[in-house]
């Protein structure tokens, strides 16, 4: 089989999910050419990804977390922006992060969860038809923006301007956009430094982090704003292609929504899981091996790339029963959607919240989803998932 899982046309058509199944039987440590590039590793198994994931020794993210990363932005950000760090400093910055969705904040986010996603789907309900993205686009957004306090003015263009920075058509429009990010959160930083409020932003300026040894700083500005960059990016990205891929796959098979109707609320943890197994919006992960090494028998050199296809481990027919089959009641239910090991996504809390409260809201609100013309995806294959989802809701 021809493999290029570079090519754009692949995930705009939905057609890589049968190159990845044939890589899984034959070729699970798959060396990969590029045009332009060294080529790369592609791990398409559940468990050596998982592998690579968890051994912090032979694997590096601080040399970039995507293909197509930009090796000077990179290096302008690693080790002070937690994606592409390694420890000790990824450790001592999520120790700080981690607090703000951690479980004693569990209740405090639920309020605001609650809150901002009864409204959208209230919105959207009343509406009756749509383009579902402009509803699933909303919940994260308004979320993450209202936790870090930013001006309910600067919601949509704080959407519009992350999504530029992760799915722009070139390098060139990426790089403008996360500029702009930074320059947004530099000023905003500057202003809670002189009025500090109870939001995410004001409260990591207040903490301090460990320098190894017993020793403590504030965190820097410039760890303040990439973090805050990637918080908002993160946030985004998983819960607007979870929620969309999570409705069009219920729309596609009438008797999981029957399903999850009938168990209610308590059938939603469950269906989130499986919304998260099934629509993967984070579809690949980087790694440099930073010694030599083997997956399984495959000898990995230093330098190498390594990337883990996420989406491949979700569909692994060796962890997974009927791996290509979309169940809601699907328990136990292993995925690996936010990665694995110490690079486990740290919004993946408020991720579920934020999907759990939406399903508990849709099956209340709404009798019947059905589509209102034909979906598109996008062509990344980094962040995939749908671009439009034109829907009816019925009450």
């Amino acid at each position: 089989m021809k493999v290029n899982l570079t090519d754009p046309e692949l995930f705009s058509r939905g057609t890589f999910w049968p190159v990845l199944a044939w890589l899984r039987e034959n070729d699970p440590v798959h060396w990969h050419e590029e045009d332009d590039g060294p080529g790369f590793w592609a791990v398409t198994r559940y468990h050596d990804i998982v592998s690579v994931y968890t051994d912090q020794k032979s694997y590096s993210s601080r040399y970039g977390m995507r293909l197509d990363s930009d090796p000077g932005a990179v290096a302008a950000v690693a080790q002070r922006m937690l994606i592409v760090s390694d420890p000790p400093d990824h450790t001592h910055l999520k120790s700080v992060l981690a607090k703000e969705f951690g479980h004693a904040e569990v209740p405090r986010l639920h309020a605001l969860v609650e809150r901002v996603v009864r409204e959208v789907v209230r919105e959207a309900v009343d509406q009756g038809e749509m383009d579902f993205l402009e509803v699933a686009k909303q919940i994260p957004n308004n979320v993450v923006c209202a936790l870090m306090g930013i001006p309910r003015g600067e919601w949509d263009w704080v959407g519009t301007v992350t999504t530029e920075a992760f799915e722009g058509d070139d390098e060139e429009t990426r790089a403008g956009a996360h500029g702009e990010i930074f320059l947004f959160f530099t000023e905003l930083l500057a202003e809670r430094r002189k009025n500090p409020g109870s939001d995410f932003v004001s409260r990591i300026a207040a903490e301090r982090r460990s320098t190894g040894g017993g020793a403590e700083r504030p965190l820097t500005d410039e760890e303040i704003v990439f973090n805050c960059n990637g918080v908002l990016a993160g946030a985004n990205e998983t819960t607007r292609y979870s929620a969309a891929g999570g409705v069009l796959a219920l729309i596609e098979r009438p008797d999981q929504w029957r399903l999850l109707r009938t168990a209610g609320p308590s059938g939603v943890p469950d269906a989130v899981e499986e919304v998260l197994r099934w629509t993967v919006p984070g579809v690949h992960a980087l790694r440099t091996a930073v010694r030599p090494t083997k997956i399984g028998n495959v000898r990995i050199g230093v330098g190498d790339r390594v990337t883990l296809w996420n989406v491949s481990a979700n569909r692994d027919e060796a962890v997974f029963e009927h791996a290509d089959e979309f169940r809601v009641d699907r328990s136990p239910n292993r995925h690996i959607t936010f990665g694995a090991g110490r690079h486990l996504c740290l919004g993946a809390r408020l991720a579920r919240l934020e999907l759990q409260v939406f399903f508990e809201e849709l099956i209340s609100r709404v009798g019947r989803v059905e589509a209102a013309g034909a979906p598109v995806f996008n062509a990344s294959n980094f962040t995939w998932g749908l671009r439009s989802l034109p829907v009816r809701l019925l009450r």
